[in-house]
């Protein structure tokens, strides 16, 4: 049967993580995510902070036991049915592949508005062949990425402070959200703390799993909560001050706040943010598809490793493939919520292997209470989504 290389510590991995946090969602959620939630969306991002807390503890605690990749696809298949493994595993392939379609579509308006297809699919292409060579390349690679963008954005927030025009008197008070436009809203936020998902995928690459996983999740989950709520402060700030957001956001508060080579600092920041997601994203889809071939629940052709760099790379090509059709058909709005619907699918499943696991007497019941609160979680952000679709159409 075929194996993957063992090669990353918490470090790499917690790149890893990062590398799928600090992208998308950074440079794109926000034009969605305000137009939904409002003056509430630091409410917004607070549930969704909540959610993946939840979803993470029950995650962390079964990759502990079963250190394979697949992650939810694997748990599922293992604590509670084929079935649920099936669901989870498709959910996570087809959801991540919107992810990465957003991505994509997140490097097109930032490098070339107007041709964000066409610069996706390339975007696509590249992060493939990036990818193909070899998950140690990969995590380098991303590791200068995520530096980077870090760098990027503090500079964004540090104009923004000391800006006089985003300190303006407000131009008009934020609209006060509909419930299920605050729900909806945490959904588009809850994409940009899915990437520790990316972390559980790579239990068969990882040295000591059982202490490398929970570690790399929790450093890339504080990082990315600590990001988010510095730059939420300053998407209020300068909307507030009467900006309007464009489909590049922190582009539009760039220029709003700081001078032309800011701007273009943070195109680049965005064109490199997002990159480093699809080098993630299609990696981890290609995992899923690897170990669903590898159980019988994919094509059996998905379950090869190349000999070169030891990646699978037949599962990465479909992953590509897959990735490059929502580039073709969907909007940055519309890709992140699919995308967030699909992943909290995935993790309800994991919640429930942890649930039948506590029934069994394997874990404690505090673990069950935190896993039914995050299953309650990702069904009620899931109805959000589903409420505010005509919305999100629009955005």
């Amino acid at each position: 049967m075929a194996e993957l290389r063992r090669v990353l510590g918490v470090r790499g991995a917690t790149v890893v993580g990062l590398g799928a946090m600090v992208g998308t969602g950074v440079f794109a959620a926000w034009t969605p995510a305000l137009a939904l939630a409002g003056g509430a969306l630091l409410v917004a991002l607070a549930i969704a902070a909540v959610v993946a807390a939840l979803n993470a503890t029950s995650t962390a605690s079964l990759a502990r036991v079963l250190p394979e990749s697949g992650g939810a696809y694997a748990y599922g298949r293992a604590y509670l049915s084929r079935s649920a493994g099936v669901v989870a595993g498709y959910a996570f392939v087809l959801g991540k592949s919107a992810s990465a379609g957003a991505a994509a579509l997140t490097i097109g308006a930032y490098a070339w508005p107007g041709y964000e297809r066409l610069v996706g699919i390339v975007a696509v292409a590249v992060a493939l062949i990036l990818d193909l060579r070899g998950i140690v390349k990969s995590v380098r690679v991303t590791a200068v990425l995520v530096a980077f963008v870090l760098v990027v954005l503090a500079a964004l927030v540090v104009s923004a402070a000391v800006s006089e025009a985003s300190s303006t008197p407000a131009a008009a008070a934020l609209p006060a959200p509909s419930g299920a436009g605050l729900i909806a809203a945490a959904g588009i936020l809850f994409v940009a703390f899915a990437g520790y998902a990316r972390v559980t995928v790579l239990g068969e690459e990882v040295r000591n799993p059982a202490r490398t996983i929970p570690r790399a999740m929790i450093a890339s989950f504080v990082i990315i909560i600590v990001v988010y709520a510095v730059l939420a402060a300053v998407v209020l700030r300068a909307v507030s001050s009467g900006l309007v957001l464009s489909v590049a956001p922190l582009e539009s508060i760039a220029g709003y706040v700081g001078s032309d080579a800011l701007e273009l600092l943070v195109r680049i920041g965005a064109v490199i943010a997002a990159g480093a997601v699809l080098l993630s994203l299609i990696a981890g889809i290609g995992r899923t598809l690897f170990a669903m071939g590898r159980g019988g629940d994919a094509p059996r052709a998905l379950d090869q490793v190349s000999s070169g760099a030891g990646v699978p790379a037949r599962a990465e090509i479909s992953a590509a493939v897959l990735a490059a059709l929502v580039v073709i058909v969907g909007g940055i709005g519309f890709a992140l919520a699919l995308s967030a619907a699909l992943i909290l699918i995935y993790y309800g499943v994991a919640h429930l292997a942890v649930l039948a696991r506590v029934r069994r007497g394997d874990f404690p019941g505090l673990l069950g209470v935190s896993a039914a609160l995050g299953l309650a979680g990702c069904l009620v952000v899931v109805v959000g989504l589903l409420v505010s679709t005509g919305a999100l159409l629009e955005v």
